[in-house]
């Protein structure tokens, strides 16, 4: 990067960073430490809830995911609107109206200890998920920074401990409103000027042509199939469980609007979130489309992530390697061809070329993905412990050698802002619910407002530092983005359950629900294992909706058998 592009990275960041501090400074008491005074509107409540949810992973992967899979992970969203409104009408009310810190305390008024400190799945969890939001942009980062992956972890970790355990939740709720306007800003610029670098010949409206007939704007799939990761069922059903177990009982966003002034404006900022956030993730999953259009009149690396290019061009492989450079171009260079016919016949309307031509785009494409399967496996024979999957460079290879100074630091200014916004969210509600769950509940009962407020910045320290810890000791997934909602799915589902039972079957006492969400967890670990030998096929994001409906009918059968002695 240009000396322009690092001012305007570490100027953006510093920005931000100080402003979170100066903004929240001289928190001395638990409500404003852990609530943010309850003083938040619902418009800086809603761009929490957003930016909390968007970490680095949705703008290095999703635009990824679309260049290699087209639109169809918009989907995946279609259950969040409905999650908003029911969350809103049901979860919200009760969670004001017991003026708790955080989702947990209701489980104990309603079960007991037990069950409340079950919240430490949460917390496992969640501090799992904060080492992610660290490591998923620190790997890319550092790879294209040529920085080494500990030293980033550090510096994203570093710069969100300081201001979330200068400020607590009010700090994390402000700095996001601008980190919020950087990354979307940011983003829409990047899609500007991709569609300004396509051949002067090639309008937008042919761009969406050629996208079109190459399978990516197929945004809908009614296919009925369990093994489907997104589509319109899973969506509006799996994804949907996942977003009420989320929004509704993940402390990182229940954090977000018990901050608000009111319960009117809590709702109001989660609606706006059921509002925005599928029309935000369309923006972003369309960049990585046009990207694609891009590289079908530009020819794209063989390899995106570059690093492991250059290590078999060092090798023994770098003849084979050079001749299947040479077969890539070749396909390039005809398929380019092809895709400026298939242009031409569309604006002509000839039905009849339009098939030819289409078809044989899609072949080229295919012959594409071989040759670069064949780099891949290239790659694992030089380096067995290689990472064979680079969707999550093509967004910002694309921006590294495409955009102009000073729009690189701004783009790399995006995926720092979201991993500090999502990670700020993670800590903070980490250090609420160790705080208020665990220590003030078992350990120290009876404490000055100043002992919980320091205890509370020391736990986001110490928090801090284990997410940083886990993320230099993580190994990359398939995909960034399926790996963060993987690790929600496998839990979600038994954490909604209970909430269900909580709110809805007021029959089902403390013992019952514990072991039913004991054996839910259970039965879905069982099952993702029997998933990843190949013994079963089912998406996992419909173990949200599994994990949910066996606690409340194993809960309920359980209740049937045992004493009616629990608490109710």
């Amino acid at each position: 990067m240009s000396t322009i592009d690092w001012i305007v990275l570490f100027g953006t960041l510093g920005c931000i960073v100080a402003y979170g501090v100066y903004r929240t400074r001289g928190k001395k008491s638990m409500e404003g430490y852990l609530k943010g005074d309850s003083d938040l509107k619902w418009w800086t409540i809603g761009l929490s809830i957003m930016a909390t949810q968007a970490s680095a992973i949705t703008f290095l992967s999703t635009p990824g995911q679309a260049y290699a899979d087209g639109m169809r992970f918009i989907q995946f969203y279609f259950g969040l609107p409905l999650a908003m409104i029911i969350l809103s009408v049901t979860f919200v009310p009760i969670f004001y109206k017991l003026k708790v810190y955080t989702a947990y305390e209701y489980l104990e008024s309603r079960f007991d200890l037990k069950t409340r400190l079950l919240a430490g799945l949460f917390l496992i969890q969640r501090g799992l998920a904060a080492g992610i939001t660290i490591y998923a942009p620190s790997i890319i980062l550092s790879t294209l920074m040529g920085w080494s992956l500990g030293g980033t972890n550090l510096v994203i970790g570093a710069l969100v401990i300081i201001y979330t355990v200068s400020g607590g939740t009010k700090a994390v709720s402000v700095t996001q409103k601008q980190q919020m306007a950087v990354m979307m800003g940011g983003m829409i610029l990047a899609g500007i000027f991709v569609i300004r670098y396509l051949p002067d010949n090639i309008n937008f409206t042919d761009a969406l042509h050629v996208a079109g007939k190459m399978g990516k704007l197929d945004v809908v799939d009614f296919t009925f199939d369990l093994s489907d990761r997104y589509n319109f069922w899973s969506g509006i059903t799996g994804a949907l469980f996942l977003f009420l177990s989320y929004f509704g009982t993940d402390q990182s966003q229940v954090q977000r609007y018990l901050s608000g002034r009111s319960l009117k404006e809590g709702r109001l900022g989660l609606m706006m979130n059921g509002l925005l956030k599928v029309p935000m993730q369309f923006i972003i999953l369309f960049i990585g489309v046009m990207v694609f259009v891009f590289f079908q009149f530009n020819e794209p690396p063989v390899f995106f992530n570059q690093v492991q290019v250059e290590k078999l061009e060092q090798s023994e492989y770098a003849d084979e390697l050079q001749e299947l450079r040479n077969a890539h171009t070749a396909v390039f260079t005809e398929k380019e061809r092809t895709i400026f016919d298939l242009s031409q016949a569309v604006r002509d309307k000839d039905e009849v070329s339009i098939e030819l031509f289409k078809n044989r785009a899609l072949a080229l494409e295919e012959e594409g993905k071989e040759i670069h399967g064949d780099v891949a496996a290239l790659i694992k024979q030089n380096d067995p412990d290689a990472e064979t999957n680079d969707k999550d460079y093509v967004f910002m290879s694309f921006v590294m050698n495409n955009l102009p100074i000073g729009l690189v630091g701004l783009l790399f200014a995006v995926i720092f802002s979201a991993a500090m916004s999502s990670t700020a969210s993670e800590l903070n509600a980490l250090a609420s619910t160790t705080t208020v769950d665990i220590y003030k509940r078992t350990i120290r009962k009876n404490e000055s407002d100043g002992h919980y407020v320091m205890s509370s910045k020391l736990f986001t320290f110490l928090w801090g530092l284990i997410a940083i810890l886990f993320a230099t000791y993580l190994s990359l997934f398939e995909n960034l983005i399926q790996a963060v909602n993987l690790l929600g799915s496998l839990i979600y589902g038994t954490i909604l359950g209970i909430f269900v039972v909580a709110f809805y079957v007021k029959y089902v006492k403390s013992h019952a629900v514990f072991l039913a969400a004991i054996i839910s967890q259970l039965s879905i670990a069982t099952l993702h294992y029997l998933t990843t030998i190949e013994v079963v096929s089912i998406g996992f994001l419909w173990y949200n909706a599994i994990g949910c409906i066996l606690v409340v009918v194993i809960g309920i059968l359980l209740q049937s058998i045992m004493p009616n002695t629990s608490k109710t």
